[in-house]
């Protein structure tokens, strides 16, 4: 049997010579590279001088090439005589050469060059804004214009910034001939630039009339994680809500989920020295006006009395009867007629008291300057069922405490939706100088309520207790209400419900009985029936307990 023959690779010498020396070569490659690298670092500081050095030479010989024949002869002679000085000077050659090699490396240091300007996608985005202004702020007659088709838009625009490629902050010339006075105008480049800018987030909009230039800015949202708490306020301080850092001066310690940090409040101030002593609060159904006026009756009790009225029936105000400060919580046309009829009576005391306080020299009694909050919700609900009935108008009641309430201590909250605004009363109208537009509202709507229009655009989706406020004649700012449920709401979280009844004050039950749990509130008072009811007519104060509302609305 023949034998066959081996592979040629392992008989021949050859390859394995030529294997041998390929391993040789790449292990020499290596060590030669790693020797470049550690000569690098070694003589890295030398590199960066020499670098250095050179650069200066080009720069001198630069210098000297753009020195003219006349101005040579005295540079040589300069140069000279400071070689000469250096030279005479202690220790001046070394110091020279010291300076020289900090020159150096100064002037040979690595320097990293940054981007400038906008990238292709931003710039694309800037030229169909400035595109899209065209048609509104260019005019045929204007022999330079600022805005033409195909115009130069970074001289339109001279400040600008993008955020993960989306539009933050901008600033625009317009012409000097453009209405900015004209809200109509503003409105037509507003929507265009909310528009173009990018949808789904909020923009704020700050015309400078005197320089003819409008900068937008994209707003973060208002954060929602603050509840009901005690606010850090004095008395007669109210706070609405929270806004932007750069619209108050002011911030107040909260806790948010983040813990405790500080945030910008809208604070409403009360009293005889308030300009806006009532507030009108409007949105349409689910946008947070209950959860204000709930926010505004846990800070009241702090340092008032508290009435409250409840014209929807839904019961939201349940959790405050009984309580220490609350004189009632009303939901019937009856019992609001009644409560609402005791609160004109009781402003009209009040005044008598304090002036005959006055006139005899003596200090206004503690009951007449102890605040009185009137919280009426609903009020359009109560009126056409007293339409119907044939009955007084509630809100007829409320002229006396919203004409004289802010000499006497007394403050009117009135809550309504944008559907029932025409059922409010004149007096209701014309007395509330604080405004709170909450939910989802239109421009148009905004300045009906408030009387001036927001500066800023409205948002796809608005959180609950979402909004505007304007005090008196103030600027409108964005609001976001604390978050004030209902307690007793099923719907209601462990950690608000909690939040809630820490709020809450103790329960006013008459003496020698015991205070009833806070599980079971309902089952303690019966539907209609009133424990303890105090009543004043004819500037005499009697109490009747035991008794059923109604009987006791007879007696009074």
């Amino acid at each position: 049997m023949a034998r066959r023959p081996l592979p040629r690779i392992l008989t021949d010498r050859v390859p394995l010579s030529r294997m041998a020396q390929s391993v040789s070569l790449l292990r020499g490659r290596d060590l030669a590279r790693s020797a470049a690298d550690g000569a690098s670092d070694v003589f890295h500081p030398l590199i960066t001088i020499g670098r250095g050095l050179r650069r200066l030479a080009v720069a001198g010989r630069g210098r000297w090439a753009e020195t003219s024949r006349e101005q040579r002869g005295p540079a040589l002679f300069f140069v000279g005589a400071c070689v000469l000085i250096v030279a005479l000077v202690p220790y001046g050659p070394l110091l020279a050469l010291i300076a020289t090699m900090i020159a150096g490396a100064w002037a040979g240091r690595e320097r990293v060059t940054e981007e400038t300007g906008p990238s292709e996608a931003e710039t694309e985005r800037l030229r169909a804004l400035y595109e899209a202004l065209v048609p509104y702020l260019a005019v045929e007659s204007d022999p330079s214009p600022l805005y033409a088709p195909g115009g130069d838009w970074a001289a339109a625009f001279p400040e600008y910034a993008f955020d993960d490629g989306r539009l933050a902050r901008l600033r625009l010339k317009y012409p000097p001939y453009f209405t900015d006075g004209e809200d109509q105008s503003r409105v037509r480049i507003e929507q265009v630039l909310y528009a173009k800018a990018g949808r789904g987030r909020e923009y704020h909009f700050a015309w400078d009339e005197l320089t003819n230039q409008l900068t937008v800015t994209a707003l973060a949202a208002l954060p929602t994680d603050i509840a009901a708490q005690r606010f850090v306020t004095s008395p007669g301080e109210t706070v609405l809500g929270f806004t932007d850092a750069d619209a108050v001066r002011r911030t107040l310690p909260v806790d948010g989920d983040d813990g405790t940090r500080d945030a910008p409040p809208v604070v409403w101030r009360t009293g005889q020295r308030s300009t806006e002593p009532h507030l009108l609060a409007m949105g349409p159904p689910g946008a947070g006006s209950t959860t204000l006026l709930r926010s505004i009756a846990l800070q009241a009790l702090q340092h008032g009395e508290l009435l409250v009225v409840d014209g929807g029936g839904t019961g939201e105000f349940g959790f405050l009867a009984g309580r220490r400060g609350v004189l009632g919580v009303e939901s019937g046309l009856a019992g609001a007629l009644t409560a609402l009829e005791w609160a004109a009576q009781e402003t009209e005391r009040r005044l008598v008291t304090a002036n005959r306080a006055r006139q005899a020299g003596r200090p206004v009694p503690e009951d007449v300057r102890r605040p009185l909050w009137i919280l009426v919700d609903r009020p359009s609900a109560l009126t056409h069922i007293a339409g119907a009935e044939g009955r007084d108008d509630p809100q007829r009641w409320l002229q006396a405490p919203l004409r004289h309430g802010r000499a006497a201590q007394v403050t009117v909250v009135v809550a309504e939706q944008f559907e029932n605004a025409e059922l409010l009363g004149e007096a209701v109208r014309a007395h509330t100088k604080a405004r709170v537009v909450l939910g989802s509202a239109t421009a148009e709507e905004v300045r009906a309520v408030l009387g001036a229009p927001p500066h800023t655009t409205p948002t796809a989706s608005v959180p609950p207790g979402r909004g505007y406020v304007r005090l008196g004649t103030g600027e409108v700012l964005r609001l976001q209400v604390p978050a004030t449920p209902d307690p007793f709401d099923e719907a209601t979280g462990e950690a608000h419900r909690q939040a809630v009844l820490a709020l809450l004050p103790e329960r006013a039950v008459p003496a020698g009985e015991d205070p009833p749990g806070e599980d079971a509130p309902a089952a303690a008072e019966p539907v209609g029936l009133a424990p303890q009811v105090s009543i004043v007519k004819g500037g005499e104060s009697r109490t009747a307990r035991g008794g059923s509302v109604e009987t006791l609305r007879a007696e009074g």
